[in-house]
């Protein structure tokens, strides 16, 4: 029987797969093999970028909320008319409930976030001088914030090295077999010890366009990966290489529904 601790060494896309032990692994091995990893979606996405637009962390802020439950595109067509409505901290402080309802209703959940633009606008005035900090520690106890979109805030607006633990990237970690962790900050922890600081922020956008474009939560596109020679969970989907490419993403798409 075959070693299910290993990768076998199969045959996709014209690349042999090498063995990628995943319980007997080493510390040294794991880092080389993450960073390997971290290297070669540089390649597949040098372009990865936060998709949600903005042009202060303000507007990040804001943006980074609405997008809880919503894709990126759906808060895209939503933020011009209100950025342009409230653009200022003490803008949103005082802010007409039902107005700002009106805006973001597309968005979902348009009374929760519209509780937390008002009150984020109105703990900036309060305690940081209307400004966006650049701390985590200050970031997460705004209201509408945690650790996630405080890390984007950071990586994106301020250029602070930060993790985004979505779905996405917990989803793929796991199943790189870098933790089994699924509590968000014990991911971070977990990522952070392996890949270097300044390479956070760049390396969440690439793990997250990996997993709306190719590893997909329920059948991930196996045989098209081309990071599979690296990933203990190969085989998790399609391993044919036609019937893999048939799901993977194309950019418009991941736009769409990101």
């Amino acid at each position: 029987m075959p070693d299910e601790a290993v990768v076998h060494r199969l045959v996709v896309d014209g690349h042999r797969l090498a063995r990628v032990p995943a319980a007997q692994e080493s510390p040294l091995a794991l880092t080389r093999r993450a960073r390997r990893i971290n290297r070669e979606l540089g390649r597949l996405y040098p372009t990865a970028h936060c998709e949600l637009d903005f042009t202060n962390p303000l507007e990040l802020s804001v943006a980074t909320i609405l997008s809880a439950q919503c894709t990126d595109k759906r808060v895209n067509e939503v933020t011009p008319a209100l950025f342009a409505r409230y653009p200022s901290a003490a803008d949103y402080a005082a802010a007409d409930r039902d107005d700002i309802e009106r805006l973001i209703k597309p968005t979902g959940f348009f009374r929760n976030k519209t509780t937390s633009i008002i009150k984020l606008g109105q703990g900036l005035v309060e305690r940081f001088d209307g400004e966006v900090p650049n701390r985590l520690d200050d970031l997460v106890t705004l209201p509408g914030f945690g650790r996630k979109t405080a890390n984007v805030v950071l990586g994106n607006a301020f250029d602070v090295p930060g993790l985004t633990v979505d779905t996405h990237f917990g989803r793929l970690v796991r199943r790189w077999r870098w933790t089994a962790q699924t509590d968000p900050v014990k991911v971070e922890a977990a990522v952070a010890a392996l890949i270097p600081k300044k390479e956070w922020t760049v390396f969440s956008h690439r793990a997250i366009w990996h997993g709306r474009r190719v590893c997909h939560a329920r059948k991930p596109a196996c045989g098209a990966c081309a990071i599979a020679h690296l990933c203990p969970s190969f085989g998790d989907g399609p391993t044919d290489p036609a019937a893999a490419a048939k799901l993977v993403k194309s950019e418009t798409e991941m736009v769409a529904t990101s």
